[in-house]
């Protein structure tokens, strides 16, 4: 009788730390009013209009890509995000990194997860500037009919141990499991806006809500 007793003490002791690691509550990675907490080339290419980080240019040419990143490395978690990919000419594609970090050369490149916008790409998972491939490929007819182009569009991030998940507008469009031991599951998060095209990529209502990492 007494074990029994003790081990209900202990499962109620513990039920508020064992909520606490299950259900963390989100946190905006953005405040809508400045840069605090990214970084990258806030000069020319990235600037906030009215409450979104806006990247590119519909009258000159965005000359190579270019990340806006978190100055904080990531690992579990579901990041929720608004976008929108707007452009005139050229090559009109923009992104969402994970796990991912800066390289020097070029210094403005970044390597890692990311999840992917614009034609052909909408909604899968590419490996920038490392397999330089598309991952996981989103259903094209699944696009059709859930994207909003040249509008706001809802985009979610899960990750969780080796397993990567991306939404669409709430429909799922990408689940896949890293093989390789040696890839990074953390890192920065960064937003792109990608060279060679009059493209213009907005980012707003960025929020990141942290998970427990996966025992198996």
């Amino acid at each position: 009788m007494k074990n029994t007793f003790f081990l209900l003490l202990l499962f109620v002791g513990l039920a508020p730390v064992v909520i606490s690691l299950t259900k963390s509550k989100p946190v905006r990675l953005f405040n809508g009013k400045n840069f605090k907490g990214w970084q990258g080339d806030t000069l020319r290419t990235w600037r906030i209009q009215d409450g979104a980080l806006v990247g590119g240019s519909l009258t000159e040419k965005v000359p190579h890509n270019e990340f806006l990143s978190t100055t904080k490395s990531y690992s579990n978690y579901v990041l929720r995000l608004k976008f929108k990919l707007t452009g005139t000419e050229g090559f009109i594609n923009g992104g969402v990194q994970f796990h991912s970090q800066r390289i020097a050369k070029p210094p403005y490149e970044m390597t890692g997860y990311q999840a992917d916008l614009g034609k052909g790409y909408w909604a899968s998972l590419y490996d920038e500037s490392r397999r330089d491939k598309l991952l996981a490929t989103a259903d094209s007819n699944q696009i059709k009919q859930i994207l909003r182009p040249n509008d706001w569009n809802d985009y979610e991030v899960r990750t969780q141990g080796k397993q990567i998940q991306i939404f669409l507008n709430g429909k799922p469009t990408v689940d896949y499991t890293e093989t390789d031991p040696a890839i990074p599951q953390s890192g920065l998060i960064a937003l792109q806006t990608h060279g060679g095209g009059k493209v213009e990529v907005y980012y707003k209502d960025i929020f990141l809500q942290e998970l427990p990492q996966k025992t198996k």
